[in-house]
């Protein structure tokens, strides 16, 4: 079998980009972050262009951090914008590979596996690079990074690390080349999927290298980290079994969905309860609208990040599948008494439906009143139809409207931010 070969790309500064893109000016030596204006100092900059990241300057800093001598713009969040981008260089992907041997990994970064299009196209890996690379940059404006591997992950090391220290911004590595040049390579933190937490552990053990940890006793490891220090174990050597094609038969034995947010300023216990049930009620229109039930809820709520608290959590079990908000509404705020502290001020907070099904399984015991269920089941389905038609917030309930809710601010961003609608 041929050795496999996989490019990882991707879209320099991307928000940033975008922003400096639909201004006329040259991401490279314009300074511009993308950060909400109407927010704090304290608000993380989403992106900063990579003339600011010259000066030093951290991406995903604070406002605040921007040292006060640096002249730049600040552009608003646009999501919608960015996604529209997004789409448009996923469209580039596709006139040179199909979209099965394309894995988008986020927003601005794509896993592409190319080895049987490099005959085909009678380039090498990097000529193909190349190639897409100039094509992104000729339909976007955009500029990209590549890393070329023999498996996932040193491609993606490989644009990690290594296309960050060349001139053509793209890198390239296989087990013999990774060994060579990153096994001394610090901080262990700019390698794919290793933490600051298990940075920490490693050193505590001596270890601060990839070399350290592929020399190091592996009876040791595995008593460290458990079954992943099987992977720890593969990536210090430079190995990835995991292919495309198994990314793409990948089923997970279960699925949630959930719904998370910063709150803006400190929430009293009985503020955040309203957030609660603004956040259960749009879970449940949303497990309405996937035809899936749940009979599990877990919450989070975090205190003020001034009081340095660990954050409330826990779950509770109803007696019925369901994705019915008469029904998982009192569960919800149950729980959230009980786990709560009322005297402290909360800053985030997130819902989780677990382990969701089809609502083929939903089931009601003796005491379910089904026409009452059955009418709510019918307004939340015309709901849906009309915030499709005329946008999430052409119908809200009355608690949307007091002071302390955000449902209507929320539904107009994408991700947390704004839309730029």
């Amino acid at each position: 079998m041929d050795e496999r070969m996989y490019l990882c790309i991707d879209l320099k500064s991307f928000y940033a980009s975008v922003e400096c893109v639909e201004r006329g000016l040259d991401p490279m030596t314009t300074n511009l972050a993308v950060a909400d204006p109407e927010r704090s100092e304290k608000t993380i900059c989403l992106a900063i262009s990579p003339s600011m990241k010259a000066l030093g300057i951290k991406n995903r800093c604070r406002v605040f951090q921007i040292p006060k001598n640096v002249k730049y713009i600040m552009a608003p969040p646009r999501m919608k914008l960015y996604i529209d981008y997004s789409a448009e260089i996923y469209a580039v992907y596709l006139k040179y590979i199909a979209k099965e041997d394309i894995h988008v990994y986020s927003i601005d970064e794509a896993f592409l596996d190319v080895t049987h299009y490099l005959s085909l196209y009678q380039l090498t890996p990097k000529e193909l690079a190349v190639k897409i690379m100039a094509d992104i940059k000729k339909t976007t404006g955009i500029t990209a990074t590549a890393g070329i591997g023999t498996n996932l992950y040193l491609a993606k090391v490989a644009l990690d690390i290594t296309a960050k220290h060349v001139e053509d911004n793209i890198g390239f590595l296989d087990e013999e080349r990774y060994q060579k040049e990153l096994w001394n390579h610090k901080p262990l933190t700019d390698f794919w999927r290793v933490g600051a937490g298990t940075e920490k552990r490693l050193g505590s053990m001596g270890i601060y290298t990839m070399g350290d940890v592929a020399h190091a006793d592996e009876d040791w490891l595995y008593r460290m980290f458990g079954v992943d220090a099987e992977l720890l174990i593969d990536h210090a050597w430079g190995r990835e079994s995991t292919t495309m094609e198994d990314i793409k038969e990948y089923k997970p034995k279960s699925s949630s969905i959930s719904s998370g947010q910063v709150l803006s300023r400190d929430y009293s216990f009985v503020e955040c309860e309203l957030i609660v049930k603004e956040m259960t009620d749009a879970l449940c229109l949303d497990l309405v609208d996937k035809g899936m039930t749940t009979q599990s809820l877990t919450l989070m709520v975090g205190y003020s990040n001034e009081l340095g608290m660990r954050p409330a959590k826990g779950t509770v079990s109803m007696r019925e599948m369901t994705n019915s908000y008469r029904i998982i509404l009192p569960y919800v705020l149950e729980l959230y008494g009980r786990i709560v502290r009322r005297d402290k001020p909360i800053r985030r907070l997130s819902v989780t439906c677990n382990s969701i099904v089809n609502e083929i399984y939903e089931q009601y015991d003796l005491f379910t009143d089904y026409a009452a269920l059955e009418r709510e089941r019918k307004l939340q389905k015309a709901a849906l139809e009309i915030k499709r038609k005329f946008g999430k917030n052409a119908l809200i309930r009355g608690m949307d409207l007091q002071e302390a809710a955000t449902t209507i601010e929320r539904n107009q961003q994408i991700g947390g931010h704004k839309s730029g609608e």
